[in-house]
Order: C-alpha cells, then sequence, then structure tokens
C-alpha cells in the first residue's frame, strides 16, 4: 500500500512538474522569466545613459526596450486568445525582428563607432523589416488560397528573415567585438530558439516537447549571456577609463595628479617613503637632432625600465615632460644603491642618460607633504644636472639651504 502511494505520489508531482513547463500557462511563466532578464539589463543600461551620454547605451537601452514591448505583447496574446490574435502575432513578430536587430547593433556599438555604411545597413534591414510586414498584411489580396495557408504563407517571410539575420550577425559581428566567443554562442542559443519554433510551426502536427521546451525556456539563457557580455563590456570601458585618467597616454606611467595623490595618501597615514627624481639629459637636443619620434622613444624606454624597477616596491610616474618619478613605499630599500641601478639600466639599455635627485621621510613623525618631498627630490636632481649629468645625488638639508 505504502508502495502505492509513493508511486501516485511521485506521478502527481511528474505531472505538476510537465503542467508547470507544458502546461497552459507554460508560455506566460517563460515570457515572465525573459522580463526579468531583460529589465535587469534596462535598469543597467538606463544607469549607464544617464551617467554617461555615449550612444552604445542609448541603442541598448533601446533594443531592451523593444524586447519588453515584444514580451508584453505576447503575453497579451496568451491572455485574450483568438480575440486579437492576428493583430497581436503580426505586431508581435515584426517587434521580435526589430529587436533583434537593434540589440545586435548595440553590442556592435560597445566595441565600435558606427559609420555611415553601419547606419545604412542599419536602417535598410528595418525596412526590409517593414515591408516584410506590409506583405504578410496584404497577402489575402495579392493571393488565393485557403485563410490558414494565406496566413502562413505571409507569417514565413519575416521568419525565415530573421533566420538569415542570424546568419548574417554570426559571420560578421564576432570579429569587430572583444567577447567574439560569448557573442557566438548567445548566437547559436538564439537560433535554437527560432529553429525549435519554426519546426513545430511549420514541419510539425502537434508541437515536440523538446522543442517547445527549448523555445520556452532557452530565451532565459540567452538574456544571461547578453547580460554577462554587456556587464563584462562596461566594465573594460569603466576600468579603461579610470586607467586612462590615471596614467600618461605616451609612457603608460602614472600621471603627476595621481602620484601627488598616492604620495600625500602613504604621507598621511605615516608610512616612511621615498621619491626619486630622474630628467633625461640633453632631451631637447635629442628632439631637435633626431625629431620628436626618437624622443618618444627614449621616453618610453626609460618609463619602461621605471616600471620594472619599480613593480613590487613602490609606484612609477611621468611627471611632465622628460621628468619621471618613483614613490619607493618599501622602508627596506637602499635609495642609492636604487637610483644607481636604476641609472646604470638606462644608460646601458637605452642610448641616453638621466640625471637622478632622491628624498626621504626620516620618520613617522616628519611633517612633510607630498609636494615638499617631491620638490627635495627634485632639487637633488637638479644638482645631479648641474654637476655633471648622468649621476644620482641625494637630498640634503645643506642642499636645500643651497637652492634657496
Amino acid at each position: 500500500m505504502a508502495k502505492v502511494e509513493s508511486t501516485r505520489t511521485f506521478v502527481e508531482a511528474t505531472l505538476n512538474v510537465s503542467e508547470l513547463l507544458f502546461g497552459p500557462y507554460a508560455r506566460l511563466y517563460g515570457y515572465a522569466g525573459s522580463l526579468v532578464m531583460l529589465t535587469m539589463i534596462l535598469v543597467m543600461s538606463v544607469r549607464l545613459f544617464t551617467s554617461r551620454r555615449r550612444k552604445a547605451y542609448l541603442s541598448l537601452t533601446a533594443s531592451v526596450l523593444v524586447f519588453l514591448v515584444y514580451y508584453v505583447v505576447m503575453i497579451a496574446g496568451s491572455l485574450f486568445g483568438a480575440q486579437d490574435e492576428a493583430r497581436l502575432d503580426l505586431a508581435a513578430q515584426t517587434i521580435h525582428v526589430v529587436a533583434f536587430i537593434m540589440m545586435n547593433r548595440a553590442i556592435y556599438q560597445l566595441y565600435n563607432s558606427t559609420q555611415k555604411r553601419h547606419h545604412l545597413y542599419f536602417y535598410a534591414s528595418l525596412l526590409l523589416t517593414l515591408l516584410l510586414a506590409l506583405f504578410r498584411i496584404f497577402v489575402p489580396s495579392l493571393f488565393e488560397g485557403a485563410p490558414e495557408q494565406l496566413a502562413e504563407l505571409g507569417r514565413i517571410g519575416p521568419d525565415v528573415y530573421l533566420l538569415l539575420l542570424v546568419f548574417i550577425c554570426f559571420i560578421f559581428i564576432p570579429a569587430q567585438i572583444g567577447q567574439m566567443r560569448r557573442y557566438q554562442f548567445g548566437l547559436l542559443v538564439f537560433f535554437s530558439i527560432h529553429l525549435s519554433y519554426l519546426i513545430n510551426r511549420y514541419m510539425l502536427e502537434t508541437p515536440s516537447p523538446v522543442l517547445t521546451f527549448v523555445e520556452l525556456y532557452a530565451p532565459l539563457l540567452y538574456y544571461f549571456i547578453l547580460f554577462m557580455l554587456f556587464f563584462e563590456r562596461i566594465v573594460e570601458l569603466m576600468q579603461a577609463s579610470m586607467h586612462s585618467a590615471i596614467t600618461d597616454g605616451l609612457t603608460g606611467l602614472y600621471n603627476r595628479r595621481y602620484m601627488l595623490s598616492k604620495t600625500n595618501q602613504y604621507i598621511r597615514l605615516g608610512y616612511p617613503v621615498s621619491v626619486l627624481f630622474s630628467d633625461i639629459d640633453n632631451f631637447k637636443k635629442l628632439n631637435d637632432t633626431k625629431g620628436h619620434h626618437a624622443g618618444d622613444e627614449a621616453l618610453k624606454a626609460v618609463a619602461r625600465i621605471m616600471m620594472e624597477e619599480s613593480e613590487e616596491i613602490g609606484f612609477a610616474g611621468r611627471f611632465g615632460g622628460e621628468e619621471m618619478v618613483v614613490l619607493v613605499t618599501d622602508p627596506s630599500i637602499d635609495m642609492g644603491k636604487f637610483s644607481e641601478k636604476v641609472r646604470g639600466r638606462i644608460e646601458a639599455e637605452t642610448g641616453v642618460t638621466v640625471s637622478i635627485g632622491y628624498s626621504k621621510t626620516k620618520s613617522r613623525e616628519d611633517d612633510v607633504s607630498a609636494e615638499q618631498l617631491i620638490a627635495q627630490a627634485d632639487q637633488a636632481m637638479y644638482k645631479a644636472k648641474t654637476t655633471g649629468k648622468n649621476k644620482v645625488v641625494k637630498f640634503t638639508v645643506s642642499l636645500g639651504n643651497a637652492a634657496k
């Protein structure tokens, strides 16, 4: 008896799951899940557009809104049934194609600037969508046949066109964006969804449960892939924006403002720090005789050494022109030996020489600002510059008094 009861419970649970996945409300569940995923993307895109005003974020917001409208229409069709089935079906089919076109345009714009020909492709594809929708409307007046056959004849055009758009996007867009594999996987999911729908509608008398499951619930995976694609791209853009705000475009070193901020931060927290201040010798003569390209190459070569030498002990920055600074945060570093090593490497590897000065806080109680500490190292560098160049000088109180 207990075994029979257990079997009955299992069967009822199976029927409940089947009812949930394939029952009369299954489409509503699938549509509602897609609405949730799209709403998450919409919130993200709206916030980005209102804060940054990029065209790509506007395109993304618009495409998500069109997809949301599509699902609202689909839900309305499921609720109202045959009352307005033809009109809702025409609206849903057209909006779906438009949404797909707009979404892929937004993905492209996140990685590329759009040129005139891209706008032409976009508007041409929308125009073709409109023409196919109009063709569907006028099919009954253009052809003879049973109403059901004419309805299917008008409907198949946009459905096949959407399938063709998937192939076009798969061929041309992946090479133009950064997340190629993820984008291709998303298109494959969308292709599976649309193909399942086409087979169920046009090829089978009774819809396949497996294909119906793919048609209803695979969109959740598709929109999750889109969400991750957009999220990672936006993080990339924000990191790039942040990086460009604190680094020098030519050398890749931190800029003057960031170096001052970082030095002040360490001093304010009471950490003993040191500053190396360097200046390339005869840099103006190098620019005048060999051109600015040679000067830029020298700057990049010196910056590379500064970056390598400071990698685990501090931060390297370009302070302006040919002046570069290293903030050393490791108190165990012998600044004399470190500075001499940097100078020697630059002379041996770059074809130019540098004059270097350095200064350091003596204790946690030193009442010195970042500007003062860097100015001290600058004074020491100037002493090296005026006493023969290509040397290292340490800042001392007497050197500071002499500068005054």
